[in-house]
């Protein structure tokens, strides 16, 4: 083959390979790349319109800075402890004859709880009984024999030693007498021991031991029962040291009280006044310990059950408050947005405490400002802004702006597949 006909065929292979490219890219129509260009610079010029037309005014909420009474306190966590404990122990060995209670009972001061047999104590009370009785009659035998001795020995018709041991015996059966007395009083004492009644009023616990059980007595072993007076009751808290002098300063007062909630953020169950303070700081927590007393009358508490606690210590009667929702944190500490003529203004404040969902101010703010909450995150300092109007809700702007072009794009750039379809009809 000649090499001009090796030039020709490759410049024929280039020319249909080119002519193949274009149809794919335009359909095979006249003029498609033009149009293709002209769509994609309309789109272009329409995504900058929405974007101007969402920067406008930002929708925003306001609320007024109020004074109002908030309380000054304190906030801790504690314990609930029974203001009166008893372990309930026989004091006497028997066999337990009879529980007069259910485990968990509210029982009251002298109510029957066991009952011991009794036989044992009973005949230890019946001999002594016996023995008194027969040393009463010796006595009262001695006593006959030393008034016939008297004046029969003041006429000397008896020696003065006859007269002396008859009434020395009469002394001697005295004693007996009184110490089967006692002997008797003691046999009836441990006789009583084998009724046990409830020392205080209050909640029993779980039995250790059941009925026919032999109980020994003493301290040695484990109490049958342990009853807690629930009705008051006392709560333990733990408090950092650095609030004692307030805790101090407000002792006594009337507007001193506590209020105990199950878990911290909860409502309220049961008050109660600040009755103890210790009388020194534990060095390893730097914590002082106080204890409250709560009537507790439904008895929402109960020993041991740990809770959150919030010391009143006065009311604040002219505090400035704003929601939760209005104060944001900053780099260099809180701050809040202020509407002033129609643009948001950050505002530095300091927070002293929270009371619920409301923080109460102690400066950068009079009380009568509108704040804002719930601040939209395209919110900044200065920016133009709409109070419950009809501007652009918080993030409009920067959607109208970003995704209004990307939008008219894909509404007005054909696909792939519609570019097909076209060139197949």
């Amino acid at each position: 083959m000649k090499p001009f006909w090796k030039i020709f065929l490759v410049i024929f292979v280039l020319a249909g390979g080119g002519f193949y490219w274009w149809t794919k890219q335009t359909g095979g129509k006249p003029g498609e790349t033009a149009a293709v260009g002209a769509t994609k610079s309309d789109n272009k010029s329409d995504g900058k319109a929405a974007g101007k037309r969402g920067s406008g005014p930002i929708s925003v909420t306001a609320v007024k800075a109020e004074r109002a009474a908030m309380p000054v306190i304190i906030d801790a966590v504690g314990s609930v402890e029974s203001e009166h404990s008893v372990a309930v122990r026989p004091q006497v060995n028997g066999v337990l004859d009879a529980v007069l209670f259910k485990e968990g009972d509210r029982v009251k001061q002298g109510q029957a709880l066991f009952r011991l047999d009794a036989r044992p104590m009973q005949a230890a009370v019946d001999q002594a009984k016996a023995a008194l009785a027969r040393d009463q009659a010796q006595y009262v035998q001695a006593q006959a024999q030393e008034a016939r001795l008297r004046p029969l020995m003041e006429k000397d018709y008896v020696t003065r030693q006859e007269y002396d041991v008859a009434a020395t015996q009469a002394k001697a059966l005295e004693s007996t007498v009184n110490a089967n007395k006692a002997a008797l009083e003691q046999a009836q004492l441990q006789m009583s021991y084998a009724h046990m009644a409830a020392p205080i009023s209050g909640r029993t616990g779980s039995l250790s031991v059941r009925s026919g059980n032999l109980v020994t007595g003493g301290t040695g072993g484990a109490p049958l029962v342990v009853i807690n007076s629930t009705q008051p009751i006392l709560v333990s808290l733990s408090v950092p040291q650095r609030y004692l002098d307030e805790v101090r300063k407000y002792w006594g007062t009337a507007d001193l009280r506590v209020e105990i909630s199950p878990n911290a953020g909860s409502p309220a169950v049961a008050s109660g006044q600040l009755v103890f303070i210790d009388n020194a700081v534990n060095s390893t927590t730097g914590t002082i310990t106080l204890k409250a007393r709560v009537k507790n009358e439904k008895e929402e508490l109960w020993p041991g059950q740990f809770i959150a606690a919030r010391i009143i210590l006065r009311v604040e009667k002219d505090a400035i408050v704003l929601p939760e929702a209005a104060v944001l944190p900053g780099q260099s500490g809180t701050f809040v947005y202020v509407a002033r003529e129609g643009r948001a203004k950050v505002q530095a404040v300091t927070v002293d405490r929270q009371v619920g969902e409301r923080m109460v101010i102690t400066s950068g703010l009079n009380g009568d400002e509108e704040v804002l909450i719930n601040v939209p995150p395209s919110v900044t300092d200065g920016s133009q802004i709409v109070v419950g109007g009809a501007g652009d809700k918080a993030g409009d702007g920067k959607a109208g702006k970003k995704g209004g072009g990307k939008g008219d794009k894909a509404k007005s750039a054909p696909d792939k597949g519609e570019v097909a379809k076209e060139s197949k009809s």
